[in-house]
């Protein structure tokens, strides 16, 4: 047996920290050895992160986060998923000539929602102050932070765009005219000041809760809403429909909103519990995908074998398509999702997968929903156009669009956290003048067709797909995972999971393992388009199981090895001892414990 793996899985019992770029996963770390707990250490994280990883995250984005805490003794869900602004109407969508919301600009912005959710968990389950979680990143914005080859190929591939239609962010990300050359020092000053100004203002109240407090008006109800609110008065910039368009959001939406702690959705699988966000999120589609395989013998099957692969990716097309019928803000919708788990409705469901890949579409059809069901299939068939790059970062370049990151903490006493921020990259709108970051482009995940549970409505989450993961066995809190990818995200952990439960092998063993994916369902991401059939896989699990699953009617394209997924997991045994692993792909992400 080969026992290789690209990197040792991390063991230890003080803590680990794993997360998409090694100064974060140092960062985290570090806040561990001062004596913060697992929530100290995924804050300083997440905010050294918007520094680092720009093109894939900032801090007008969001923020989901799966969580346990050991004083507590329950599994919980932050929501950071801000809402749409209350002139985010169809009617006025429509009126500015759009059918769809485009993937960047104005337009597509929502409340910036990740900040108010950082300080939540800073507050409620963290130990430190504002300036102790806020310092790293400060310091990596203002003295300067090797720029990934990845940063310096996308603010080159927009430079012309920057110059010509957004001056703030060619003058953020280009200064002087260069964009920052691979491995250079950049420094955003800007950024650095925002955060050293909101430290200061934190620091005129009194008590570690008063200054989160203070932190959190700062930004929705102080100087940063400002700044906002007067921007996007005036400002009108081209975005992806081709026109230049005005923004909606207002500083009154932001001083109105608040992030929210709120249960898991959850599945038991052999042992297992996972814990997942609400259907507002695409969370959910892994649970359903586990219910459907949790009737077939899967663990019977290689973990590399054209079999598997086959009997996943038909599994993921079902749960997926009921995503796009049933999915979207509970507070907007009735999502049945106790019976898109049941035992009954899954046997049923699980009939339809065969030896050979499907080409359709086939939601579910719950009675009930007939109506939404037909409104839904009557507007994906109306869609035109294939050709979906559902992972922005694989995308070429000078597309306008991000990704994601991901952290997993786990501290010595227990306490979990798996969180997955996103968006305010800096490709989705213009910088904001005097605060050194821009907005996020969430909105593109709405329709603009009423009667669905994502049609856009003021007040309502979009379905994100974002989707942080926890997972408990045999009660007890145990493992932590997650990976960037828009819609492939729960198609990458899905396979690790299934990959690490049945076969027994250790967290980076499992990370390691060919990934793969589907795009045969219409993604989240503008502008929607969808190949049926398709399947993304990673050369290296070999030409005799691509020519098994070509033979199964699957649409093959070939990735070359080590090119698709960013997994980072991390594990606490019933002993204590805590282990951690990091994906070696794209060779920044990072495991760090002890």
């Amino acid at each position: 047996m080969n026992d290789f793996t690209t990197r040792p899985e991390i063991l230890g019992t003080f803590g680990v920290v794993t997360s998409t770029h090694w100064i974060a996963s140092a960062v985290g770390m570090s806040i561990l050895e001062k004596g913060g707990n697992a929530f100290d250490a995924a804050v300083a994280s997440g905010f050294v992160l918007q520094v680092l990883e720009p093109h894939l995250v900032g801090p007008g984005g969001d923020m989901p986060g799966v969580i346990y805490s050991a004083k507590k003794g329950k599994v919980e869900v932050i929501c950071a998923q801000g809402t749409a602004p209350a002139g985010a109407t169809i009617e006025h969508y429509s009126g500015e000539g759009l059918s769809i919301i485009p993937g960047d600009g104005l337009l597509a912005t929502v409340i910036p929602g990740s900040f108010d959710g950082w300080m939540l968990m800073l507050r409620d389950y963290g130990t430190m102050s504002v300036r102790d979680v806020l310092e790293p990143a400060i310091h990596y914005a203002e003295q300067g932070h090797p720029v990934l080859p990845r940063v310096s190929a996308t603010i080159k591939g927009l430079a012309g765009f920057f110059e010509k239609e957004w001056p703030t962010s060619y003058e953020t990300w280009l200064p002087g005219g260069s964009a920052p050359e691979p491995h250079a020092l950049f420094r955003n000053p800007v950024l650095a000041a925002t955060w050293q100004r909101i430290v200061t203002e934190a620091e005129s109240a009194k008590g570690r809760e008063n200054q989160i407090e203070a932190a959190r008006n700062a930004f929705y109800r102080g100087f940063v809403a400002e700044a906002i609110d007067t921007y996007l008065k005036t400002a009108e910039v081209m975005d992806a429909s081709g026109s230049r368009h005005k923004g909606v959001l207002t500083a009154g939406d932001m001083a109105g909103w608040s992030a929210t702690v709120e249960e898991p959705q959850t599945y038991d699988y052999h042992g297992w519990t996972v814990a997942k966000t609400g259907p507002w999120g695409q969370g959910p589609v892994l649970l359903q995908s586990l219910a459907l395989l949790s009737g077939i013998d899967i663990g019977a099957m290689e973990p590399g074998s054209a079999e598997f692969v086959h009997t996943v990716v038909e599994a993921m097309k079902l749960a997926y398509a009921d995503r796009e019928v049933y999915y979207g803000d509970p507070a907007f919708a009735t999502v049945p999702m106790d019976r898109l788990l049941s035992d009954s409705y899954n046997d049923e469901r699980r009939k339809l997968i065969s030896s050979q890949a499907s080409m359709t579409l086939r939601p579910g059809k719950l009675p009930g929903y007939e109506t939404q069901y037909d409104l839904t299939m009557e507007m994906l068939a109306g869609m035109s156009g294939t050709g979906a790059v559902y992972e922005p970062t694989m995308s070429h370049l000078t597309e306008k669009r991000g990704d994601t990151v991901h952290i997993d903490v786990i501290d010595r006493e227990g306490n979990m956290v798996s969180v997955t921020p996103s968006g305010g990259w800096l490709q989705s709108s213009p910088i904001v003048p005097g605060l050194g970051f821009c907005l996020n482009s969430r909105a593109q995940m709405f329709w603009l067709k009423p009667g669905l549970p994502t049609s856009l409505a003021p007040g309502k989450r979009p379905r994100t797909t974002l989707t942080p993961s926890l997972a408990l066995y045999e009660g007890k809190p145990t493992l932590a995972f997650g990976t960037p990818g828009g819609d492939q995200q729960d198609q990458w952990q899905l396979s690790f999971f299934l990959r690490y439960v049945h076969h027994r092998q250790n967290l980076q063993a499992a990370i390691d393992m060919p990934l793969f994916h589907t795009s045969h369902f219409p993604g989240s991401f503008y502008p929607r388009t969808s190949q049926p059939g398709s399947l993304m896989i990673e050369s290296n699990i070999g030409s005799d199981v691509i020519a098994g699953l070509a033979a199964m009617g699957h649409q093959i394209t070939p990735a070359d090895p080590w090119t698709v997924g960013r997994l980072t997991a991390a594990r606490r045994d019933a002993d204590g001892l805590l282990r951690a692993a990091a994906t070696p792909r794209l060779m920044q992400a990072y495991a760090i414990g002890r």
